[in-house]
């Protein structure tokens, strides 16, 4: 069977008017410009960087937290130790702390990872996430690592927009 090529062009480039349709302008405004620079944010309601990086980072409006692990922010101290929920918990604070001194909240969280040490810790940690956590839940990924510092067993990291 032999099929004629059909050519599709836009009616209003044949010079047909539509009701309610307009032939694109001839000028198209540039977008807002959106500040790209780097801000850190830091709090002392969060545990202190223990390496060369930002507690978070500010690039427009959207918040890059690094990964919290369950520090008492206060004594340094690993929180929960082998307790998945205590952890979790510690975990969860620290970040609501650092959303919070860059003036964010859960609500604004549009992704996350996580990182267990054990899958088998996964209901758990995640009965304690969803805690913190209201509908439309962030994108998320979850993985088992090795190791995490200070022989944690989960660690969260966030980003949130504006």
């Amino acid at each position: 069977m032999h099929r004629t090529p059909v050519l599709l062009v836009p009616l209003f480039l044949m010079g047909v008017a539509l009701t309610g349709c307009e032939a694109p302008p001839d000028e198209v405004s540039a977008p807002q410009e959106i500040s790209t620079e780097a801000q850190e944010i830091s709090t002392d309601a969060a545990p202190e960087a223990i390496g060369p990086y930002s507690q978070a980072v500010l690039a427009g409006n959207t918040l890059y937290l690094a990964g919290q692990i369950a520090l008492d922010p206060a004594t340094g101290d690993m929180v929960g130790e082998g307790d998945i929920e205590a952890e979790t918990h510690r975990v969860m604070q620290n970040l609501a702390a650092v959303l919070e001194a860059a003036g964010f909240d859960f609500g604004d969280v549009v992704q996350s990872q996580v990182f267990l040490v054990d899958l088998a810790d996964f209901q758990a940690m995640n009965a304690v996430y969803g805690e913190y956590l209201d509908a439309p839940y962030p994108a998320r990924a979850t993985v088992q690592v090795a190791a995490l510092p200070r022989d944690a067993r989960v660690e969260i990291q966030l980003v949130a927009v504006r």
